[in-house]
């Protein structure tokens, strides 16, 4: 039997439930959980801010061992998968065949995505299809990806949903340009990631406007950014005085990683004219937020969306963690639990205590039970 951390009912605390362990089928793998991350949308989905199937195994980002394998498979990069390595996995799996797939090459659009920890209930003989568990069960068709001998495993947890998601975002929807002056709105996961990856693509300065404070400080810590403004501490006004004095002309490349409505507005104010805001913070529907449309149009503003990522995306997250490993800490940006203080952690993540949970599937190197 398998622990699993089960939602069963918006606005309640989930349960840790047992079901039993799947043989995998051919194409598919079973993976022994090491850590599952705790991400923003977790708490999301938890209050129901999503229209998901219920009852669901949560966790949509994980790292764990290869258990089992269905059949002779190897990973997206066309290695050998065989029992006992280290593998990160794509949370979602697209369908190849609706109009965003065919036609528009966006996977990320896909109509008919199934994602893990998201939109796979919890049915009788796949249940386990969340990383909040022991083990899970992957599918045919997810992108598999070993992860690299010399990178420790927190070290890639650490962005395992942030780090893809801003590849898509920084790479293909709007990407830093050598010599960019960088503004970033957030500074978790994702607004982290955003600041590292702008580093490492050359950008001049990159300034991170977000909190509470021992977030900027790990980020300080972890050699991410340039500049930190607490916003919380001082305020919008004062922040944004704050990164005016920084770049009085504005910033080339804005990036929005709040989820806050009210930062669009704000963000808007930071672009220089003829920069870029890219937005990539706005997951669930949080409400509407008032804008001076003239602002976009005065600036010459190029204004830019970005949805999740693909199995892609998270290929050139793991192939880039040597290069992140080498310049940035990123294991100091994260917490562990056991699977079993779940709560504790969607707790900790809902007040910003920790900048990255992570659950600790230990129970899992036991072997098959």
């Amino acid at each position: 039997m398998a622990r699993a951390v089960v939602l069963d009912k918006f606005g309640a605390t989930p349960s840790l439930r047992e079901f039993s362990i799947p043989e995998p089928e051919a194409g598919e793998l079973l993976i022994a959980g090491t850590y599952g991350g705790v991400c923003g949308t977790d708490l999301h989905l938890q209050r129901g801010h999503l229209p998901i199937p219920l009852p669901l195994v949560l966790g949509h980002e994980g790292l764990g061992t290869v258990s089992q394998i269905g059949g002779d498979m190897t990973d997206a990069l066309g290695e050998q998968l065989s029992p006992g390595d280290r593998v990160m996995w794509a949370s979602s799996i697209a369908c190849g065949t609706c109009v965003p797939c065919r036609q528009y090459r966006e996977p990320t659009l896909c109509e008919n995505r199934l994602t893990y920890g998201v939109n796979r209930p919890a049915l009788e003989g796949d249940a386990l299809s969340g990383a909040w568990a022991e083990y899970i069960r992957l599918h045919p068709g997810a992108a598999v990806i070993k992860v690299p001998d010399a990178i420790d495993d927190l070290t890639a947890i650490a962005f395992a949903c942030a780090g893809p998601t801003m590849v898509h975002a920084l790479f293909e929807r709007r990407p830093v340009r050598l010599g960019e002056t960088v503004v970033v709105q957030g500074s978790g996961p994702v607004g982290l990631a955003a600041a590292a990856f702008a580093q490492l693509a050359g950008a001049q300065r990159v300034i991170i406007v977000g909190g509470p404070a021992g977030r900027l400080e790990k980020a300080k810590q972890s050699g991410i950014g340039d500049e930190h403004i607490d916003i919380i501490d001082q305020g919008p006004e004062a922040a944004a005085r704050q990164v005016r004095e920084l770049v009085p002309a504005g910033a080339d490349l804005v990036v929005e990683c709040t989820g806050v409505p009210e930062a669009v507005a704000q963000g808007i104010g930071f672009a220089r004219r003829g920069g870029a805001y890219l937005i990539v913070g706005q997951y669930t529907d949080a409400g509407p937020t008032t804008i001076n449309p003239h602002h976009i149009v005065r600036q010459q503003l190029t204004v830019v969306g970005s949805w999740a990522f693909s199995g892609a995306h998270l290929v050139e997250y793991v192939r880039m963690l040597p290069a992140l490993a080498s310049r940035f800490d990123l294991s100091r940006l994260v917490t562990v639990y056991p699977l079993e203080e779940f709560a504790n952690a969607l707790t900790a993540v809902g007040q910003g205590r920790v900048l990255k949970a992570v659950l600790a599937a230990t129970r899992a190197q036991r072997g098959r039970e």
